[in-house]
């Protein structure tokens, strides 16, 4: 199966550097630490992978309107998905979507989905029909919420969280996962392949958990979202409503479910850990891609634990730059040993990581 892009008309190239000028420059602003793993990917993979997560981004900025009516969301959803057959739509969306509010960085992304389109049809036919399916699933399941939730999201179970963690993120993974077996088949074939599927899921779905728990206040807040389940808070004396509550005992409770959460993420990111280390080595810069989310989630994961800024108005829990620049000075040198890579995450998983610690000593793998 060809990889190569489609030819594009001379009259159309233009276009297309201006497309993709705008997909490089506002990936950073709609997600920074996503825009520091994919300047590892080369090619038409980082090109696919990028109109890929743009394209989730802007299905992400009209589910989060916490103020839009939900027959709007949902049409504008369903629009989203005509877009795909249909340039004339895809190029009337940025008009379309205008009354979508949110966070200015990815309004400018909304407003300018035409461009992120014109990106995604010069991608190899197999790379569109790859992050077509995965955003197609994606897109259908946000829209069952939010007509399942028409005055805010507010999970009821930890089934219905799985459900919804599935479709915002389970699908990422396994759409990352196609993109590798396509782009680099000598490298990741059938049966590594099979073994990456097999935990591409919870590779999504630990870091969306990690995401919607340092997120608590500001998703309640800014978007009328709550993703702990109302049952397991009112198990604990508390409920949705008080989820932001100052009252000692509502705190607790609250973190309480918090730590269940945590726990749940702990397990996904080592199934995660492991989906990373299925990719052979050879496969240097998606294993790179994937580990730096992975040791970023793990460091936010622990100073949550410790933390209930994430519970009070306002608050927000966020690892140290000092710790990201480590991070990603360590996290690409240990990248050829899969010893490494498990003594970082252990050490990060107990306490900040500094460029003054021990990092052992590897030898390069060339073969995966």
């Amino acid at each position: 199966m060809s990889t190569a892009p489609p030819p594009v008309p001379a009259d159309d190239r233009q276009r297309l550097r201006d497309a993709g000028r705008f997909c490089t420059d506002v990936l950073p602003r709609v997600s920074r630490t996503f825009a520091i793993s994919i300047k590892w990917l080369p090619g038409a993979l980082g090109q696919s992978v990028l109109a890929a997560y743009l394209l989730c981004r802007i299905a992400d900025t009209v589910e989060d309107d916490g103020q839009a009516d939900v027959t709007r969301k949902a049409a504008l959803l369903d629009r989203l998905l005509e877009a795909f057959d249909d340039p004339r739509v895809a190029d009337g969306y940025d008009a379309e979507a205008a009354d979508i509010r949110g966070d200015a960085a990815h309004l400018e992304l909304l407003r300018r989905t035409s461009h992120v389109f014109v990106l995604f049809r010069s991608l190899p036919a197999a790379s569109q029909q790859h992050v077509r399916r995965w955003v197609t699933e994606m897109v259908l399941g946000m829209k069952k919420f939010v007509q399942l939730y028409p005055r805010g999201i507010r999970i009821e179970t930890v089934a219905e969280y799985r459900e919804y963690c599935y479709y915002v993120a389970g699908t990422v993974g396994h759409m990352l996962t196609d993109l590798w077996h396509e782009h680099r088949p000598l490298t990741i074939g059938r049966a590594r392949y099979e073994a990456l599927r097999a935990k591409c899921r919870e590779f999504g779905e630990a870091l969306q958990t990690v995401n919607i728990l340092k997120d608590i206040a500001w998703d309640a807040e800014h978007e009328n979202a709550i993703y702990l389940p109302g049952q397991s808070l009112r198990a604990l004396g508390s409920s949705h409503d008080e989820i932001l509550s100052v009252a000692p005992e509502r705190q607790a409770a609250n973190h309480a479910v918090v730590a269940d959460f945590i726990a749940m993420a702990s397990r996904d990111l080592d199934e995660a850990l492991e989906y990373t280390l299925t990719i052979p080595r050879r496969a240097l810069a998606i294993r790179v891609f994937c580990i730096l989310p992975l040791l970023f989630a793990h460091a936010t994961l622990r100073d949550l634990m410790a933390s209930r800024a994430m519970l009070r108005s306002g608050g927000q829990v966020k690892i140290s730059r000092a710790e990201v620049k480590a991070l990603l000075f360590v996290g690409p040198l240990l990248i050829w040993s899969n010893a490494g890579l498990r003594w970082l995450v252990s050490k990060v998983r107990h306490a900040p990581f500094t460029l003054g610690a021990s990092v052992p000593a590897v030898q390069p793998v060339a073969t995966g």
